[in-house]
Formats: C-alpha cells, structure tokens, sequence
C-alpha cells in the first residue's frame, strides 16, 4: 500500500515534511521521507482518540465530557482506566496488568470510632 506521500508524489526536498491538518488545525497525519508516517483522529474538542504509527502500533484514548482522559490503551493490550473528582483530580487508576490506585472517598457511614473507651458509630448527617 502506498503512502500518502507517495500517492500525491510529494517532493521532501523541495517541501520538507508532509503534514496534514484537519480543518481545526489539529495535525492528522505526518510523513517523513523515510516513508515513516504518523496519523491522528481527534474527537470535537480537539483531544486525540487515536494515533497509528507506520509500524502498526496505535493507542486510543477516551475522554469524559470535562475533558479528561478515563481510558487509553494500545495496541500492545495495555490499558488504563481512569476517574476524577469534580475538580478534575484523579481518583482512580485500574492498569490491564491489575495494579489498582484508588482514591475515591470512602464513606464512613456504620463505622465505629473509640475515644475515651467509648465507641461510637458514625451515621450520615
């Protein structure tokens, strides 16, 4: 299969590298002239869902509606998944090899605390 570059006889001397952009601006494809080539699809906010590489490696990438990232993977099967705060602050990490980070908030309903000797058991408010 040919190139985009080679499909448009694209001259690297007299051009230098092809880049191509969609109409935002966002680059979605880039040769060199080697042959090597990189390609793009961004979503409406101009964030990255997916990237291909010549070599046939890729990552893809989903985003919530403020814009943060909550799951990317590649084409190696590595994944992450990913969950904010309404801040923006990442909460929780899972990884495809299963290593967890979790920040959440933890409720304290129905736990028991001590002081003095005495327990008591916290109730929401």
């Amino acid at each position: 299969m040919k190139t985009i570059a080679q499909q448009i006889n694209w001259d690297f001397k007299a051009n230098g590298r092809l880049e191509i952009k969609d109409k935002n601006g966002n680059q979605i494809y880039t040769e060199g002239s080697s042959g090597y080539w990189e390609k793009w699809k961004c979503n409406s906010q101009g964030k990255v869902i997916y990237h291909e590489y010549s070599d046939g490696f890729w990552t893809k990438s989903e985003y919530d509606s403020n814009g943060n990232e909550i799951y990317w993977e590649n084409s190696e099967g590595f994944w992450v998944k990913r969950e904010y705060d309404s801040q923006g602050n990442r909460i929780y990490y899972e990884f495809s090899d299963g290593k967890i980070i979790d920040n959440r908030p933890k409720s304290c309903e129905d736990k028991e605390i001590e002081i003095d000797g005495v327990k008591y058991k916290l109730t929401k408010v």
